[in-house]
């Protein structure tokens, strides 16, 4: 049997394989970005499924359009507004079958082998695997506390010119770092895109976790002349099983999406659509996601003070305001995927940071999550790590 170069060429995500580690009932993970499972409003979704199969039931179990479930597209433009700052209609949205699947489909839409694209560095390691499937080069452009540089974007910008294809960028709480751009970093990248007219991937799944401090406007909402693509998420603020997202973007690319996702999958689940949709009409969103951020800065909170009491001198790590993550900086010449054995067999894990580059490098780094985590099991796995970090620095 005779595969494909890109079949050949497939590699497996570094996280989704630690993942299988930490299915184990002993390990402690901190290594995926998953939403606690006690908050998934299990007994609500009965009383969703029951009405959705009463009223609408042949209808949620066909084939719908690709563009997605009219209903949910207007509650989602009415979302845009509300949490996003966004004026947008349903022409503008389409649905996706998660947000991962509207990375992979503007990657095929706009990069040919040989292209730039423009990530942060680090990035989303789903989103490095999904555009390496296109043969782009990648370039890093440098990041710091508040997020992008707006000066090394513009001398990337001015070096590569027409190359550079698309940016994928996640300004609020970013994965892995957990960094929010401030407003005035946000206009002066804004600047810059509309000077330089190129497509940016604004990803959100996180924005509408904010734990501290005021809500800063998307650059969607900053975006005059449709450069911006908004992927906005119910994986983070409902349950990600549904495997339902949402693209926002000016209609001509829409359109492009919808012919590509005619061929991809035809459409996102009707019958998933329909359980998002009625969740929203029979029950309060906003209260839900109340809910997670209650118990989530409670557990950021928490995962930082053991960091701080409990991690040798010399390592540094994140506060985020909002999110899933933070990220932890380690003496120069340690290697966090070197240390993951030893970790592993404390039966703790997290992400080590180099998947985080495109080109790798930057080993002293790794990713910590702390929404999936009980708070005891959160202090006693910081212990653990804290105990394996101060044995290394010891040698």
């Amino acid at each position: 049997m005779q595969f494909s170069d890109l079949a050949m060429n497939l590699k497996a995500s570094e996280i989704r394989e630690l993942l299988k580690l930490t299915t184990m009932p002993e390990v402690i993970s901190f290594a995926g970005g998953l939403p606690a499972p006690e908050l998934f409003p299990t007994e609500q979704l009965k009383k969703v499924d029951d009405a959705i199969l009463t009223k609408d039931g042949r209808a949620a179990l066909q084939y719908g359009t690709t563009e997605g479930y009219d209903p949910l597209r207007k509650q989602i433009a009415a979302r845009m507004k509300q949490a996003f700052m966004v004026d947008c209609d349903i022409d503008n949205i389409t649905i996706t079958s998660g947000s991962q699947q509207g990375l992979s489909m503007l990657a095929q839409i706009f990069i040919n082998p040989g292209d730039v694209v423009l990530v942060e560095s680090p990035t989303y390691l789903g989103a490095i695997n999904a555009f390496k499937l296109c043969k782009p080069e990648f370039v890093e452009v440098p990041t710091d506390e508040k997020g992008i540089i707006p000066e090394e974007l513009e001398k990337i910008l001015a070096k590569y010119g027409d190359r550079v294809r698309m940016m994928y960028v996640i300004p609020e709480f970013q994965n892995p770092t957990g960094i929010t751009w401030p407003v005035e970093r946000r206009k002066a990248f804004m600047d810059i895109v509309n000077r330089y007219d190129f497509p940016v991937l604004e990803d959100d799944p996180y924005g509408e976790l904010r734990y501290d401090g005021d809500k800063v406007p998307s650059l969607k909402s900053m975006d005059t002349k449709g450069n911006i693509i908004f992927l906005g998420s119910f994986s983070k603020i409902l349950m990600p099983g549904l495997r339902i997202a949402w693209m926002v973007a000016d209609p001509v690319i829409i359109d492009k999406v919808v012919k590509l996702k005619q061929a991809v999958d035809l459409q996102a689940s009707s019958f998933g659509q329909r359980q998002t949709s009625y969740y929203i009409d029979m029950f309060d969103l906003d209260e839900h996601v109340a809910k997670i951020k209650a118990l989530y800065k409670k557990r950021r909170d928490l995962m930082c003070e053991s960091m701080k009491q409990y991690f040798p001198e010399g390592i540094t790590f994140t506060y985020p305001e909002g999110g899933l993550f933070t990220w932890v900086t380690l003496p120069e010449g340690m290697d966090a995927k070197e240390l993951m054995p030893k970790v592993l067999a404390k039966n703790v894990a997290y992400v080590p940071g180099g998947p985080f580059y495109p080109h790798g490098g930057h080993a002293n780094h790794f990713r910590l999550n702390y929404s999936n985590m009980p708070e005891d099991r959160i202090v006693e796995g910081i212990k653990r790590l804290a105990d394996v970090l101060k044995e290394e620095l010891a040698k």
